[in-house]
Formats: C-alpha cells, structure tokens, sequence
C-alpha cells in the first residue's frame, strides 16, 4: 500500500481513538460482555500459553483479554494512538505485551517470527488487496497454528470504495459474507470451523446483520494441535517497530 495511503488511514484511526472504546464490543467495559468474549475465545484457541499475533489490536482489549486467559500475545497496529491506548490499557491492568505500529496486513516480523495463533476481528473490511494478506497471516502460523477470524458483512461489502479519501479502493468495504471469505480462503487453507455470532451479549445490542468466526489451519495441518512452544531467541530480533512492554506485576508467560 502507498505510503501515503498508510500516513491517512492512520490518521482516520488516530482521531478514532480516543472513543473507539465507547463501542461496547471494542470497550468489554460490560463485564458481561468481557465475559461473552472471554468465552468464546476459550473455545477457539488451544491451551494456554500460547503465542497470539493479534492484528488490528486497535486500543487493546482483546489483547488484554488474551493476556488474562494465560496467553502471550503480541499487538499489531497502524494507528499510534491506538497502540498508545493499548499500551496504557495493559499496563493499568499489570500486563506485559509487545505492542507494534504497523501494517496489519503485512506485519513487520522477521521470518523467525511465527505464531500458534493469529487472531483477526473486523480487520479484512479495511484491506485493498484481502487475499494477500491472507497468504501472508497463513505463511506466519507454526505448522498446527489456526487463523481466527472474527468478520461481518454489514452493508456495502463487495462493492469497490472508500473510507479514506482519495485511498486506494477497498474490495470488502462494509464486511464480507462467511460465504465469500470461505471461498477466498479454501484454496489456501483448511476450514475447520464457521460459527455466526448472533449472541447480543458479544455486541452489547441484538444484531440484524451478519457476524462470525472462521477459523482456518495451514493445509497440510494435522487434527490434533500442538503444544503451544515459546518463541524462539531470534524472536528477540524482530523487525518490529515496537513500543515499550507495558509495565506491571505479571505477564502472560508467568
């Protein structure tokens, strides 16, 4: 993408941040709602701890909420002042996390850099060129690693536009159906599960539109997962553009 496309869709997300939260599914200020995610997120992760790429992590809290649950996860995104919310979020709550400004769809890791989990929600919507960055999030997954896609389509998907302007056009602008993202993604990956996700309790407000999960494993995957493994020492050499761990008393990996 265009430089100049990144430095405004940046910005859009900057001046988004700081009342980005005050949506209930962004905030999980609801405890209930919190706890919705929380749920479901147990069900479609292996055991804890595990290595998360959580892209598009926008202020933080799933990748909170990850870090809650045991795991080790790692927060991609391109607005500034959505990481700089995240990074104030964990550190209240006595978290640690590597946190990183940077193209969601093309994460600035290392090729050493790979991960049991990468976890996507309400992201593919924004991307000029979707099926790329799909190829690039599978190429990032250890061998039983698995793709979550948490999306909707909403109500101008497929139709090429804008929410930038003078940005480059967004195929999937509005959300994309569960149909078409499967189709995208079956000839790169196997399918193993589709959930729609009607439960108002996850949004704060019953839905009319639709919204979901696929989750995908690299093709070639066996059933069973593996055993999340720590990441290795190259890891410590990522290309990154990180910020500093947020500050506290534990992380995930303690």
């Amino acid at each position: 993408m265009p430089t100049s496309d990144l430095a405004s869709i940046a910005a859009f997300w900057d001046a988004a941040a700081d009342t980005f939260d005050d949506e209930a599914d962004h905030g999980l200020r609801d405890p209930r709602i919190r706890e919705a995610w929380a749920r479901r997120l147990v069900e479609w992760l292996p055991e804890a701890p595990a290595d998360i790429l959580d892209l598009g992590c926008g202020t933080g809290s799933l990748t909170l909420l990850l870090a809650e649950l045991g795991h080790r996860p790692t927060g991609v995104d391109l607005s500034p002042r959505m990481i700089d919310q995240a990074t104030r979020k964990l550190t209240a709550a006595g978290f640690h996390a590597d946190l990183a400004v940077g193209d969601a769809s093309d994460p600035p890791v290392t090729a050493y850099d790979t991960f049991d989990v990468i976890l996507v929600r309400h992201l593919v919507w924004t991307l000029p060129r979707p099926e790329e960055a799909l190829d690039r999030w599978l190429g990032l997954l250890r061998p039983q690693g698995r793709l979550v896609l948490v999306e909707g389509h909403w109500d101008t998907a497929g139709d090429d536009g804008f929410y930038v302007p003078d940005a480059v056009p967004l195929p999937w602008l509005g959300g994309v159906p569960a149909s078409r993202l499967v189709e995208t993604l079956e000839p790169r990956a196997r399918i193993v599960h589709i959930e729609q996700l009607t439960d108002p309790l996850l949004w704060g407000r019953p839905i009319d539109d639709e919204r979901y999960v696929v989750i995908a494993r690299p093709k070639g995957a066996g059933t069973t997962p593996e055993p999340a493994t720590p990441r290795g020492q190259a890891a410590s050499t990522s290309t990154f553009s990180r910020t500093p761990r947020a500050s506290g008393t534990r992380t995930a990996a303690e």
